[in-house]
C-alpha cells in the first residue's frame, strides 16, 4: 500500500511540474508579443512566487486541518483555472478591452496574464502538500528517500517540460497552455481515483490531531523560535538564495561569459537537472542509510560554498561541466534533507504548514535572487554571484557548525530512527 501512494504522489508530482515547466520559458515571450516591456515581464515572472509565498504556509496549515488529499486537488483546480485563463489570455483580454478600454487591448491581455499567474501562485502549494503527504505515509528511515523521489519527479518534470513546450509553441503560445490545463486535469483525476487520504488512522478515521489542529499564522511563527527547526528554516532560505541565483542567473552568467547560445544553455542546464534527479532518486537514500541528516546537511554546505566559488571563476565550458556536478549534488541533498529533518522534528498537526513556510521561503529567495544576481554580474562582472553565493554558504557553514551538527534533537532522531515501531512526530523541541 505505501509502494502505491509512493508511486501514485511521484507521478502526480511528475505531472504537475511538466505542467508547470511548459509554459514557464514562453512567459516572456508570450507577454512581449502585446507589448509588455523588460520590467513587466520580470513582473510577471516574479508575480507567481510572490502569490505562492503568500499562500504557501496557509495551504499547507489547512492541509494539516482537513487532509491532504482535500487540499491538494484545491491547488490543482486552481493551477488548472490559471492555464486555461493563459491559454485564452487574448480573447477574455480582448473582451474586457471592448469593454473598459477599446484602444489598449493589449494591456488588458497583459493584465489577464498576470491573474492567471497569481492565481497559479496563490493556489500553487502543491510541493508543501506532497511532500507533507510523503511524511505521513513514510517511516524515519525512508522519510529523507520518499522526499528524495519527490524531488527527481519535479526534475524529470522540468527536464522534458520545457522542451515539450517549446515544441507546441509553434502552433501558438496557447497551445502550450492548453496542455499544460490538461496535464492539471489528469493529475485531478489521478487525486480522487487513485490517491486515498494520509491523516487517517488504523479505523481509517483522521487522526485527533488533525482534527485540532489551529489554524494560525502564530503556530507558524512559533516553530521559527524553537532552536532545531529555526536554524533549519535559516538555513534553508539562506541556501535557497544562494542556490536560486545560481539557477536564475545561469543563461546570462553562460551568456557574458563563454557566450553560448539559448539551446546550448538549454542543453547545460537539462545536464544540471539530470543530476539533481539521480541524487535526488538515487543518492539521498544511499547516503541517509549510512549517515545522520544533521552531518550531511554540515558537510553538504561548505561543499556547496566551495563548488560556487568554482563556478564564479570557472576558466572554461569544461570546467563549468564539472564544477556543476557538485552544485547538483549539494543542492539536491540540501533540498531533501531539509524538508526531511523538518517533518521529523514536527509535530504531525504542523507538518504540513512548516512545509509551507519552507514554500514561502524558497518564493522568497526566487523573487530577491534574480534581481540581486543581476546586479552583481552588471557590478562585478559574471564572477559576482557565484562569490557572492560561496560568501553566503561559507557563513551558512559556519552557522550550521554551531546550531544543528550534533544538537540534541538532531541525535535523538538518529537513535530513533533506528527503532522500527518508532511513532511519528515524536521528536519535537
Amino acid at each position: 500500500m505505501r509502494n502505491r501512494r509512493l508511486a501514485t504522489v511521484f507521478l502526480i508530482a511528475f505531472i504537475d511540474l511538466l505542467g508547470f515547466s511548459l509554459i514557464l520559458p514562453l512567459l516572456p515571450y508570450y507577454a512581449a508579443q502585446y507589448g509588455a516591456s523588460e520590467a513587466v515581464i520580470g513582473l510577471l515572472v516574479a508575480s507567481y512566487a510572490v502569490m505562492q509565498m503568500i499562500g504557501g504556509p496557509f495551504l499547507g496549515r489547512l492541509s494539516d486541518r482537513y487532509g491532504r488529499r482535500r487540499v491538494l486537488m484545491v491547488c490543482v483546480a486552481g493551477t488548472l483555472v490559471g492555464f486555461l485563463l493563459l491559454a485564452l489570455a487574448d480573447p477574455l483580454g480582448r473582451w474586457l478591452s471592448s469593454l473598459v478600454a477599446p484602444q489598449t487591448p493589449g494591456a488588458s491581455v497583459i493584465a489577464v496574464l498576470f491573474f492567471s499567474r497569481m492565481l497559479a501562485g496563490l493556489t500553487g502549494g502543491n510541493l508543501s502538500v506532497v511532500q507533507a503527504y510523503i511524511a505521513d505515509v513514510t517511516d524515519e528511515r525512508g522519510r529523507a528517500q520518499g522526499l528524495g523521489l519527490i524531488g527527481a519527479a519535479f526534475g524529470l518534470g522540468f527536464i522534458i517540460g520545457p522542451a515539450v513546450g517549446g515544441l507546441l509553441s509553434r502552433w501558438g503560445y496557447g497551445v502550450p497552455a492548453f496542455a499544460a490545463a490538461g496535464l492539471a486535469s489528469l493529475n485531478l483525476a489521478l487525486i480522487y481515483a487513485w490517491l486515498p487520504e494520509s491523516l487517517t488512522d488504523a479505523q481509517g478515521a483522521q487522526p485527533q490531531a488533525a482534527r485540532r489542529a489551529p489554524f494560525s499564522l502564530t503556530a507558524l511563527v512559533d516553530t521559527l523560535r524553537r532552536p532545531y527547526t529555526g536554524a533549519l528554516l535559516i538555513t534553508r532560505f539562506l541556501f535557497s538564495v544562494a542556490f536560486s541565483m545560481f539557477q536564475t542567473i545561469f543563461a546570462l552568467y553562460a551568456l557574458r561569459r563563454f557566450g553560448l547560445t539559448a539551446q546550448s544553455t538549454g542543453f547545460v542546464l537539462t545536464y544540471v537537472g539530470v543530476l539533481v534527479v539521480l541524487v535526488q532518486g538515487y543518492l539521498v537514500g544511499q547516503l541517509t542509510d549510512r549517515f545522520r541528516d544533521d552531518l550531511l546537511i554540515a558537510l553538504a554546505v561548505p561543499v556547496m560554498a566551495v563548488a560556487l566559488l568554482g563556478w564564479a571563476w570557472a576558466p572554461s565550458v569544461a570546467w563549468l561541466l564539472v564544477i556543476l556536478i557538485p552544485i547538483a549534488a549539494s543542492g539536491g541533498l540540501l533540498n531533501t534533507l531539509i524538508a526531511s529533518t523538518l517533518t521529523r522534528a514536527a509535530r504531525p498537526d504542523e507538518v504540513g504548514g512548516l512545509l509551507g513556510l519552507v514554500t514561502a521561503l524558497d518564493s522568497a529567495a526566487r523573487i530577491v535572487a534574480p534581481s540581486l544576481g543581476g546586479v552583481l554580474i552588471q557590478q562585478l562582472g559574471t564572477a559576482g554571484p557565484g562569490l557572492f553565493g560561496a560568501a553566503v554558504m561559507a557563513g551558512v557553514s559556519v552557522f550550521v557548525w554551531r546550531t544543528i551538527r550534533n544538537h540534541p534533537l538532531a541525535l535523538r532522531m538518529a537513535r530513533e530512527a533506528k527503532m522500527p515501531s518508532r511513532p511519528y512526530g515524536a521528536s519535537v523541541e
